[in-house]
């Protein structure tokens, strides 16, 4: 009797292989990309031994070991996996139909509402980098920042340009943390963010760029870094980071990422 291959067979195929790619791009942006690949060997060969192979001895052992290897995964990466679903949830604004579909039928409701200040916050980074002034300023979308709010001091204020200025200046105490920005508020200064251990990072990119992309792969916020060697302006979002930007071009990202 010969294997039958169909249609659902492939669908089946190209579905876990493209959560194998994007599980492994996950695991490689925060340096556990060697353990996912022995992972996923370790897999490959319970399989053989328990389904080609059928070795009834040798295949109980390995069970009871995926059982138990099952829950260890997840207390190991919990960090990841809440990442994972994080960047499930906020892949929406990449989805340029339902974009559109979310500004038809909250056409009214946007009327009153305010929208995301994008020329306060590029103001206060140009001027920032004409002064070398180093920052660091996350906004946050979809995923909860509450943890990271907490550990600086909260403020809870409007956005403006000068005030943004008059944190990260150079004598102010909270300078050499984090501006956190949820639903168009300051609503933290001074927090301390995650620093990403991915060893891809150019060597020349100081602590902000680190901890910048360390927020973005723990959650879908978008950070802005303003250097205080160059006065270069970065955005990091999704683990990836973006180098020596213009305003121009900060300011059609934040309105593309943040003003939709």
């Amino acid at each position: 009797m010969g294997l039958e291959f169909g249609i659902k067979d492939i669908i089946d195929i190209l579905l876990v292989t493209i959560l194998l790619y994007q599980g492994y791009r996950l695991m490689k942006g925060t340096g556990t990309g060697n353990i996912f690949i022995g992972i996923i060997s370790f897999i490959i060969f319970w399989f053989l031994i328990t389904y080609v192979f059928k070795m009834r001895l040798m295949g109980t052992i390995l069970n009871s070991l995926i059982s138990v290897g099952a829950i260890a995964l997840i207390v190991i990466f919990q960090s990841e996996i809440r990442h994972f679903f994080s960047r499930i949830g906020g892949s929406h604004k990449s989805w340029k139909m339902l974009k559109s579909l979310q500004r038809f039928f909250n056409n009214k409701k946007k009327t009153n509402e305010s929208t995301f200040p994008v020329m306060k916050v590029v103001l206060a980074c140009i001027n920032m980098a004409r002064s070398k002034t180093g920052a660091l300023i996350v906004i946050a979308r979809n995923a909860s920042l509450v943890d990271y709010i907490e550990s600086g001091e909260i403020i809870n204020s409007e956005i403006n340009t000068r005030l943004l200025e008059n944190i990260f200046f150079k004598n102010s105490p909270l300078h050499d943390g984090a501006v956190i920005i949820t639903n168009n508020k300051i609503v933290s200064a001074g927090a301390i963010l995650p620093v990403s251990r991915d060893q891809s990072i150019p060597r020349n990119l100081g602590l902000r760029h680190r901890a910048a992309m360390g927020i973005t792969e723990k959650t879908d916020a978008l950070t802005i870094i303003v250097s205080e060697e160059s006065g270069a302006i970065s955005v990091a979002m999704n683990g990836k980071i973006n180098l020596n930007l213009k305003a121009e071009e900060l300011q059609q990202i934040l309105v593309e990422e943040i003003q939709f």
